[in-house]
């Protein structure tokens, strides 16, 4: 495994001639993050990931300081699953004078995280833009728990960039809460209250799914002294509007417990 902390040295080094694989990571790995690397190493040649935590697509800068850092830990899973780059790049590298720190999405976008958390996917197509503009990667794999990101970065990319997007499924605690690095902010037992409310959600949506007339099923999902939802939507998949159809139909859930923010789909 070879680490740069510079593009332009990993530019200087690898041939992008050949089939690789990019996975973008903010660090602080879990399994999620490594099924994305072995789907990336199951269908390509060269697996590259890169761990930057990007400070334009968080809202508040003490969301930014508290993101949990593992970077140790994190080198240490890469070599494991022994992948072939990794890039540890500055923000004085990803955001030059030439580099905008947001890029705009239509209006109809700025939906679920877009409307709660305003300006956070104009700095996560941002970066991106940087990536792929640097780094000629032949696909870039994505994680379903973060759905409206992908759907976004799919279309930006498709636009202007020839990397392929690669989907990749939510992977779950026990069947229930997906991995995700903001679970290192909550206790066990917290992490229970969010598993047992999650399997609810789930349970109500497989209704849902198998009548859609079920819909009303939804009004059972509450606030209690645990949970605050941001917000519990039924969307289309293929556009993120509210005309869906039971082809099409996904359900958006974000909610806090203990001040951590969680979002998941299924």
């Amino acid at each position: 495994m070879i680490i740069f902390k510079s593009i332009n040295k990993l530019n200087k080094k690898v041939n992008f001639k050949a089939n690789i694989g990019f996975v973008p990571t903010m660090g602080s790995l879990h399994k999620g993050h490594i099924s994305l690397v072995k789907n990336c190493q199951k269908s390509c040649d060269k697996t590259l990931v890169s761990i930057f935590v990007n400070p334009s697509q968080f809202n508040r800068k003490i969301d930014y300081k508290k993101y949990p850092r593992t970077l140790n830990k994190d080198i240490k899973i890469l070599r494991k699953l022994k992948v072939d780059y990794v890039l540890l790049p500055n923000i004085k590298e990803i955001y030059t004078r030439n580099t905008p720190r947001k890029i705009n999405i239509n209006k109809k976008y700025k939906v679920l995280c877009g409307k709660y958390r305003p300006g956070h996917f104009e700095g996560v197509l941002a970066v991106i833009n940087k990536f792929l503009k640097s780094l000629k990667v032949k696909k870039i794999f994505l994680g379903e728990k973060d759905f409206q990101q992908y759907f976004l970065i799919k279309n930006f990319i498709k636009k202007r960039f020839k990397t392929k997007v690669i989907l990749c499924k939510t992977i779950r605690m026990n069947s229930s809460l997906p991995y995700s690095s903001r679970n290192k902010l909550l206790n066990k037992k917290n992490i229970k209250i969010a598993q047992k409310f999650t399997k609810k959600v789930i349970g109500i949506f497989k209704n849902i799914k198998k009548n859609i007339k079920n819909i009303y099923l939804l009004q059972s999902i509450k606030n209690n002294n645990n949970i605050k939802i941001e917000y519990l939507e039924l969307r289309n998949k293929n556009d993120l509007s509210t005309s869906f159809t039971k082809k099409n139909i996904k359900l958006f859930l974000c909610f806090y417990i203990k001040n951590v923010r969680l979002i998941d789909n299924f």
